[in-house]
């Protein structure tokens, strides 16, 4: 009976549940985002450990580009309490060609120990090396999403010429796939070439500077991170009165801060979804008040030939309850569906969760019960003989 009834009135039942769908769709998609941020995060500091400092121009409050941090400034850094390695870098962004293809990349210009301070793995050829950096040679090594775009008919990249930034650079190196980042750059799609290359012929000023220096041990991050700033400030000669040209930041606090604000925007995005269902619970009460008020004879029939109040609650709210898990079904499946298709046009990171599915479809019954049941049990408190005069 309950669904004769549902299906009597096709458009009505496809528009109480509408916001159902919606509602659901948009739990499963918030926490899609949320976890693919959280792979995002993780995916873009994997690389480095957790005494990892990492030191980049002050691009704030007057030095836009008066930072006088060099790549050179690593070698300086060695010399930091507690610091065992070091490693600059500069990065940018410039167009690849090779044959008739023509892709901006980003590009990164490192020193000879960059690769292992970095824990990126060479799966092809070799690396950057020291004559690499002291001559300045026009070598690369890219990363294995470079290879698969240029080199899409299965040629070697080894040996071959591309032309980056229009200067040409032979490949000697292939990373292996991480799916992790250099700073903004994927790795997997970066080409990675000397640092005086970059700085002479490709990137010039307007590469970004970034140095990774590794601490002897956490629990020394404060000490090093003060040294690293009172020899930095000698070295670029800076008063007392002026601020740092750079900024620090340690990798602790780079993961806490971005997990901080993954959960946070997680946090929003499932309160908003909560409202969409809330709203639509309220529409599923309207829609069965209304149904309750057209079937009020139907209802006085009912009990007169015998039906009892459980009865009559049971059918309005079995009605309620169906409008609420065939919308949560559709929602799941639209919600679910949605992710691989955005996944794939890139347009946000999104990551499957099992949670969403769950706790949207579970929300979604809840609100049919919680939204249905008090005019389902308006109806089965109706006076029969007064429900069939209402006619």
């Amino acid at each position: 009976m309950a669904f004769e009834s549902l299906l009597a009135k096709k458009t009505r039942t496809l528009l109480s549940m509408l916001g159902i769908i919606i509602g659901v769709a948009t739990v499963i998609a918030v926490f899609a985002v949320g976890k693919g941020a959280q792979e995002s995060v993780n995916s873009q500091f994997q690389n480095l450990s957790a005494n990892s400092i990492l030191i980049m121009p002050n691009r704030g409050r007057g030095f836009t580009s008066s930072s006088k941090l060099a790549t050179g400034d690593a070698q300086l850094l060695l010399s930091a309490d507690h610091i065992s390695s070091a490693t600059g870098a500069i990065q940018g962004n410039a167009t690849v060609s090779y044959g008739a293809t023509d892709k901006s990349y980003g590009v990164v210009g490192v020193d000879a120990n960059f690769i292992t301070i970095s824990n990126l793995i060479v799966e092809q050829g070799r690396g950057i090396e020291v004559d690499d950096v002291e001559n300045k040679t026009t070598v690369a090594v890219v990363g294995s999403t470079v290879v698969s775009d240029l080199f899409s008919d299965g040629t070697s990249p080894i040996g071959t010429e591309i032309t980056v930034g229009g200067k040409k650079i032979e490949i000697v190196g292939v990373l292996k796939k991480l799916g992790s980042r250099i700073g903004m750059i994927s790795v997997d799609s970066a080409v990675i070439i000397p640092s005086t290359t970059a700085e002479k012929s490709i990137l010039g000023s307007k590469g970004q500077v970034m140095i990774t220096t590794t601490v002897d041990n956490v629990d020394n991050t404060a000490a090093a991170t003060s040294s690293i700033v009172s020899l930095l400030r000698t070295e670029h000669k800076l008063k007392t009165t002026q601020e740092n040209d750079f900024q620090i930041m340690d990798a602790g606090s780079m993961v806490a801060a971005a997990q901080e604000s993954a959960k946070t925007m997680t946090a929003l995005l499932t309160a908003i979804a909560a409202i969409t269902l809330l709203v639509s619970g309220i529409g599923i009460m309207n829609v069965m008040f209304v149904t309750v008020a057209e079937r009020t004879k139907e209802i006085g029939i009912a009990k007169a030939i015998g039906g009892k109040q459980a009865d009559i609650l049971s059918q309005f709210l079995l009605e309620s309850v169906i409008l609420s898990m065939v919308g949560g079904l559709i929602g799941m499946g639209i919600g679910q569906g949605a992710i691989p298709i955005i996944s794939y046009f890139d347009w946000i990171s999104m990551a499957s969760s099992w949670t969403g599915p769950l706790i949207g479809f579970s929300f979604s019954v809840l609100v049919g019960v919680f939204f249905g049941f008090y005019p389902a049990f308006k109806a089965s408190r109706l006076d029969p003989v007064d429900a069939l005069r209402s006619e």
